[in-house]
């Protein structure tokens, strides 16, 4: 049997997986098999899936972007059994007019009894289509 990781454990690992998503892979040993994942346009459940979208989102990064970041600005303990991580994601797409993507959003995590994280929910300040309509935008000098 797996000895139980303390919270504080979780956030540190969160705080230092997530600011690099776009450039390596997470710890996954967080994380139930059968975690659930949510955000504004994905959902779906277990480990396999949770590694696919990860990857995806490097993939896209490297393929779209010019530069991308994922500023994490805060992972903190909400409840006993909660984790909340707030972030924003910014970038120049590999456009000749440089578009620019910014969002804020936030990502609940809950808990199990051997605190492994079995959710994972998104939240962004913006829609989907808000995001995408930036895509078309003349970009600015300064990220």
């Amino acid at each position: 049997m797996k000895s139980r990781l303390p919270i504080e454990q979780i956030i540190k690992i969160l705080q230092q997986d997530l600011p690099t998503l776009f450039e390596q892979d997470i710890s996954y040993d967080i994380y139930t098999a059968d975690i659930y994942f949510q955000d504004p346009v994905n959902k779906f459940k277990y480990k396999f899936n949770y590694r696919i979208i990860f990857w995806t989102l490097r993939f896209h990064a490297r393929l779209f972007f010019t530069e991308i970041y994922f500023d994490l600005h805060e992972v903190y303990q909400s409840d006993p059994d909660t984790i909340i991580a707030k972030w924003t994601v910014r970038g120049v797409l590999r456009v000749p007019w440089k578009a620019r993507i910014f969002f804020n959003g936030y990502s609940t995590y809950k808990l199990n009894q051997d605190n492994l994280i079995y959710e994972h929910i998104d939240t962004w300040d913006r829609s989907p289509r808000e995001i995408l309509q930036q895509f078309w935008q003349k970009g600015e000098d300064e990220i």
